[in-house]
C-alpha cells in the first residue's frame, strides 16, 4: 500500500488498518499537501469524504496522530516561536520509518526495552541505522566475548565449540547444583543461538530483510548476557 492510498480508503478500511499502519499513511499524506497543522490536515482530509461511517474514521485518524506523537515520529515545532499542540514537525525518527516503512518502525517498538549495556551502546546504534544483519552478528558477539572472559578460555576456542566447552560438565560455567538435563538444556542454548546466528555470517552472507528477525537475535542476545550475569552472581 503505497501512502497516497490513505485518500482513496473508505471510512471502513481507515477504521480497520493497524494503527501504525495508518500512522505512516497519514503522516507521509500530510507532508505531501504540507500541512504544518494536523488539525487542519484532519478537518481537510474529513470534508469531502462520504457521511457514513465518519466519525469512526475520524476517531481513527485521530488515533493515529497520537500515535506518532507518542513514538516521536511528529513532535510540537521548536521554532518560530509557536508551540501550538496543533502544530507540528516529522522528527528524524519520524523521517526514518517513512523511508523505512511500517516492518522497521515495529521491529524499532520491539526493541524499545533497556538493554544490557554492551548491546546498549553498540547494537542499538547499528540497528537504528539499518545495518541488521551487522547489528544481529554484533550481539551475538558480545555473548561470544562475555562467555569467554566468564569462562578463562582461551581465544582459540570460538562459537558452538567456546559454548559447548563453557557449559559442559565439568566446565568453568557448569554448575554442579543444577539438575543434568537443565545444565545440557543451558548449553545447547548457547551453542545454539551461536550456530545459528553468529556463526552462519562468519561464512556466509545473511541478508535480514525483516527486520524483526534482527531485532529478536538481539533479545535473545540480551537473555543470554542476563543469565551470564545471574550466574556470575550466584
Amino acid at each position: 500500500m503505497t501512502a497516497a492510498d490513505v485518500r482513496t480508503l473508505s471510512n471502513s478500511e481507515i477504521t480497520q488498518l493497524p494503527v501504525d499502519r495508518l500512522a505512516l499513511l497519514v503522516l507521509d499524506d500530510a507532508l505531501r499537501v504540507s500541512t504544518w497543522n494536523w488539525r487542519n490536515w484532519a478537518l481537510g482530509f474529513a470534508q469531502d469524504r462520504p457521511r457514513e461511517g465518519l466519525a469512526d474514521a475520524q476517531n481513527a485518524i485521530a488515533e493515529a496522530w497520537g500515535w506518532l506523537m507518542a513514538k516521536t515520529l511528529i513532535s510540537t515545532k521548536g521554532t518560530g516561536g509557536s508551540y501550538d499542540f496543533h502544530d507540528f514537525h516529522v522528527t528524524r525518527a519520524g523521517h526514518e520509518a517513512l523511508a523505512r516503512g511500517t516492518a522497521y518502525v515495529r521491529a524499532v517498538i520491539r526493541l524499545d526495552v533497556e538493554l544490557v549495556e554492551p548491546l546498549e551502546q553498540k547494537v542499538r546504534p547499528q540497528f537504528l541505522l539499518g545495518d541488521f544483519e551487522l547489528a544481529a552478528f554484533a550481539a551475538m558477539r558480545e555473548v561470544e566475548i562475555a562467555v569467554r572472559e566468564r569462562s578463562g578460555l582461551g581465544g582459540d576456542l570460538v562459537g558452538v565449540a567456546l559454548m559447548q566447552q563453557a557449559f559442559r560438565d565439568g566446565g568453568p560455567l557448569h554448575d554442579p547444583e543444577v539438575h543434568s538435563a537443565e545444565s545440557v538444556a543451558q548449553m545447547n542454548l548457547f551453542a545454539g543461538a551461536m550456530g545459528l546466528f553468529k556463526n552462519p555470517p562468519s561464512h556466509r552472507r545473511v541478508d535480514y530483510q525483516d527486520p524483526a528477525e534482527a531485532s529478536e537475535v538481539i533479545l535473545l542476545a540480551d537473555l543470554l548476557l542476563r543469565i551470564l550475569r545471574r550466574l556470575a552472581a550466584e
